[in-house]
């Protein structure tokens, strides 16, 4: 693939997808083309049968740091209207992470500021360096994290996000941690070594069943609004659903009969 493309697509024999963000000298900062390259690369990985497990990633020193200065630059001259749409594209590249029916494993290192916490926040799980720092820096340029903050509050709650969206602090690797906008951390030395356990970990699991554990927690967040009996008959619809089909019939039987489920691929 050419170098000069700002997102990277490798996949590999067991059908892991590894995403790279490939703007190493300004620390992956994203503009429009980075936005369009890396909502087309989800897009087209939701689709291939291929992909099973998806990790985003980035090259160099850094995994986010925001957004690229000159794109801020021309966004500064933009019309109400041409910044509008911008967000558009802006929100319509982190729902596509989010929404992607298949495990989306988020690498943290170096600095993750900005935006670059609404990729991070659109993931399933974080692992993250030790030496990572965070902030949502927007108010310390008079902007706020709006297109982020729907998928950043899913994950860290509104009292964190009243602390730190409008202090606009940079905060370190624990931190964030605690407040769960990350999973676990490492040292960064390390970080390849964990980063392959986690692989192994997420590829275990029936492939169907994942995608219905995803589909199934974005509809207990949206039926909770809905009153309990809406949420009960959700919950319950979903798991008869589940219960008689293929791949949860061949998981009850391998755990029957103490052996592997087809999909491992392992020896009984």
């Amino acid at each position: 693939m050419s170098s000069e493309k700002s997102v990277l697509v490798d996949i590999d024999q067991r059908g892991v997808a590894f995403v790279t963000l490939n703007r190493p000298k300004i620390h992956n900062a994203f503009n429009e083309e980075m936005i369009a390259e890396l909502t087309q690369t989800f897009d087209d990985l939701a689709s291939d049968s291929k992909a099973r497990v998806i990790v985003l990633k980035g090259n160099g020193k850094s995994f986010c740091a925001g957004a690229d200065l000159n794109w801020m630059k021309k966004m500064k001259e933009y019309s109400r209207e041409e910044n509008y749409l911008d967000s558009l594209a802006l929100a319509k590249m982190f729902e596509t992470i989010d929404t992607i029916a298949k495990p989306v494993i988020g690498v943290g290192h170096g600095s993750i500021l900005g935006g670059g916490t609404g990729l991070v926040a659109s993931c399933d799980f974080v692992l993250a360096s030790e030496e990572t720092t965070f902030g949502f820096t927007e108010v310390m340029l008079g902007l706020v994290p709006a297109v982020i903050s729907p998928f950043v509050v899913n994950k860290i709650g509104q009292s964190f996000a009243r602390a730190y969206f409008m202090s606009g602090e940079r905060f370190d690797a624990k931190v964030a941690l605690n407040m769960g906008l990350v999973h676990e951390l490492c040292p960064h030395e390390k970080l390849d070594e964990q980063i392959e356990n986690k692989i192994k970990l997420f590829l275990k699991p029936g492939l169907q069943s994942q995608v219905a554990a995803k589909r199934l927690l974005r509809g207990v967040r949206d039926f909770s609004y809905e009153g309990d009996d809406k949420l009960r008959d959700f919950t319950c619809q979903t798991i008869a659903s589940i219960r008689v089909g293929d791949e949860a019939q061949e998981g009850m039987s391998a755990l029957l009969e103490k052996r592997s489920p087809h999909w491992r691929g392992e020896k009984s």
